[in-house]
C-alpha cells in the first residue's frame, strides 16, 4: 500500500488526505498538536467515507504523528504541506524536510501564493520539490496542478501526476513556475472581464453567474476551451475575436465593486455579506448545494 504524508491539520489536509484513504491509499496526517492531528484524521475518514470510500476500510486507514518528530519514512511515495499560508512558516518547514525526508521521496506545497522555487531556494534537495495546488473543496475538486519551481526535476513532476491519477485525481503538469499557475490565471482573466461588466452598469452579479453557469461554464463540464472550439471551429472563433478583443478589460488593479465590497467588510458568507446578503441558513444551505452540484458534476467527468 502506498503511503503518503500530509503536513497540516486544517480544512485543506482534512481534504487532500480523504482524497488519499478514498484511494486506498496510507495516509499519515502530521501536525503540531497530536489531539489536532486527530480531529483531522478522523473528518478526513468520514469525507472519504462520503467519496464511497468502505466505512471498514476508512476506519483502519490513517495515521497521525508530530511535524517536528515524524521519522517513520518506509513506504512513503509522496508529502505534501498544508500549514498556514505564511512564508517563512512554510521556508523553514522545507528546511526541515529538505534534510529529515529520505532522498528520492517528492516533497510538495499547497500554496497558491508562494511558487516553489523561492520555498525551495537554496535546499540541497530542491529538484524534488514542487508546488501541488488543489481546489477547495479539495475532496471534491478533481484537478491538482504540479508546478515545476527552477530547480524540479520534470521526470518526477510526471511521477507525482502518475500517483494523482492512482489516488483518482486529474493532475496538470504547470512546466514553469508562474504566479497562479494555469487554471487561477485563466480563472483571474475571466474574473476581471466579470467585475468590469459589473463596474459599467452592464449586468448584475447575479446575471454574470447565470450567464456563466448556463452557457460555456455548462459545456465546460464536457469540453474545455481548446476542445470545445475544435468542435465549433476556430474560424468562428476567430472572427468573434476581432470585435471583441479591443473591447475587453486590461486592467492591473482590482475592480472598483470588489474593492467597495471589501472596503465595506462584506467580503462574502463568512462575513454574512458579499454582493448577496448571507444569513447563516441561506450560507449553510446554498454551501450544501455547492457540494452537491459539484458531486453531480464529477461524476459526469467521470465518464469521460
Amino acid at each position: 500500500m502506498e503511503k503518503v504524508v500530509v503536513i497540516g491539520t486544517g480544512t485543506m489536509a482534512v481534504g487532500i488526505g480523504a482524497g488519499f484513504i478514498a484511494a486506498g491509499m496510507q495516509t499519515v496526517i502530521l501536525g503540531r498538536d497530536l489531539q489536532r492531528a486527530a480531529g483531522a484524521l478522523e473528518k478526513s475518514r468520514q469525507l472519504a467515507v462520503g467519496l464511497g470510500a468502505r466505512q471498514q476500510q476508512s476506519e483502519s486507514n490513517g495515521q497521525v504523528g508530530l511535524i517536528d518528530d515524524w521519522s517513520a519514512w518506509d513506504g512513503v511515495v509522496w508529502v505534501i504541506e498544508t500549514v498556514a499560508e505564511n512564508f517563512e512558516l512554510k521556508r523553514q518547514l522545507f528546511a526541515q524536510l529538505d534534510t529529515r525526508v529520505p532522498p528520492g521521496i517528492p516533497i510538495g506545497s499547497n500554496s497558491s501564493g508562494f511558487p516553489i522555487t523561492r520555498l525551495a531556494q537554496g535546499l540541497s534537495s530542491r529538484h524534488r520539490m514542487f508546488n501541488a495546488h488543489y481546489f477547495m473543496p479539495a475532496h471534491l475538486v478533481p484537478l491538482v496542478e504540479i508546478a515545476l519551481g527552477e530547480g524540479s526535476d520534470p521526470a518526477l513532476a510526471e511521477q507525482v501526476c502518475a500517483l494523482y491519477r492512482r489516488a483518482g485525481k486529474q493532475p496538470v503538469l504547470v512546466r514553469q513556475d508562474i504566479p497562479g499557475f494555469l487554471a487561477n490565471r485563466i480563472q483571474h482573466a475571466l474574473m476581471r472581464e466579470a467585475m468590469d461588466l459589473i463596474d459599467r452598469g452592464i449586468a448584475s452579479a447575479t446575471d454574470v453567474d447565470l450567464a456563466v453557469r448556463y452557457s460555456f461554464g455548462f459545456r465546460y463540464a464536457a469540453a474545455g476551451p481548446i476542445l470545445q472550439k475544435e468542435i465549433s471551429g476556430w474560424d468562428s472563433m476567430a472572427r468573434a475575436a476581432e470585435e471583441i478583443y479591443p473591447t475587453l478589460s486590461n486592467t492591473s488593479v482590482l475592480a472598483r465593486c470588489v474593492a467597495e465590497h471589501i472596503a465595506a467588510g462584506q467580503t462574502g458568507m463568512k462575513a454574512g455579506a458579499g454582493f448577496m446578503a448571507w444569513p447563516t441558513e441561506r450560507a449553510n444551505a446554498e454551501r450544501a448545494a455547492y457540494e452537491q452540484r459539484l458531486q453531480a458534476a464529477f461524476e459526469i467527468l467521470k465518464k469521460t
